[in-house]
């Protein structure tokens, strides 16, 4: 879905497309001739398995590709001279935290979804000196999946009230956005790690409820508990990430979450 978005947006640049099932991240030979071939000036490292509750019942692949994946991509784009862009996630912390968390905050995933991403945040740092990591959360973008695009077909059905999980808080983000910010950082090299959602915060139930109004959806929504839907992977209750870095550095605030969704849904 980002990768998309990338696409769209650096059209002004020359790209060099690695996806499936040419090129395979955890393959170390592949993704350095991936590399080799391309030369680039910068590797915009997207690829992850993203399915919180499938990493919880497949480990061995959450981390073959978060981990093992990112390790591959970083040597092989330090051993060209290449500058990388890894994407990371909120899910590198426990969600238990009071306020929105910050760069600096120490990270303690509690699923295997974020357990394999904080690996391969370790893995960019260990192989790749020259590179920016960036932590986004409750991503949607062009053609999704999403929970946008799921609110947008459930909210075009008629049928009951449907309930929305009112006790979990982030920041909605929009791949666009994220788009926007890379393309800075192209410009504006930041090291380290940097969080790149938008500004402002909402529940799902007040996310829900804004992507309705603004899609003209008529149907009923009901705020609920996260206790009301069990899943394998337990879901943070504090999602919401601080852009300290990018302040401290001058960079312009990330939009606010609904100016970004106004955008995308008109």
């Amino acid at each position: 879905m980002l990768g998309r978005t990338l696409q769209r947006h650096f059209r002004q640049h020359e790209l060099c497309i690695a996806g499936r099932p040419e090129v395979d991240v955890a393959d170390g030979r592949c993704v350095d001739q991936a590399v080799a071939a391309f030369r680039p000036d910068v590797v915009i490292h997207c690829a992850a398995m993203t399915q919180v509750d499938a990493c919880e019942a497949e480990p061995d692949k959450a981390y073959r590709i978060n981990a093992l994946g990112s390790a591959q991509v970083a040597r092989a784009a330090a051993r060209h001279g290449a500058r990388l862009i890894a994407v990371s996630t909120d899910y590198v912390f426990d969600g238990s935290a009071a306020r929105p968390y910050h760069e600096f905050d120490a990270p303690a995933p509690r699923t295997v979804y974020g357990a394999s991403k904080w690996a391969g945040e370790e893995a960019v740092r260990r192989h790749c000196p020259d590179h920016t990591i960036i932590r986004i959360a409750w991503l949607y973008g062009e053609d999704g999946p999403s929970f946008l695009h799921t609110m947008l077909k459930l909210g075009a059905q008629a049928g009951a009230p449907l309930k929305v999980v009112h006790d979990q808080t982030g920041n909605p983000t929009s791949t666009d956005a994220v788009a926007e910010l890379i393309g800075q950082l192209l410009e504006r090299p930041l090291p380290g790690v940097v969080h790149g959602s938008c500004e402002g915060e909402a529940t799902w139930f007040e996310f829900a409820r804004a992507i309705f109004e603004r899609a003209g959806l008529r149907r009923e929504l009901v705020p609920c508990a996260t206790a009301e839907f069990p899943r394998p992977a337990p879901r943070p209750a504090n999602s919401r990430l601080e852009k300290r870095m990018l302040r401290l550095a001058g960079f312009p605030p990330m939009p606010h979450w609904q100016v970004a969704l106004e955008k995308f849904i008109s």
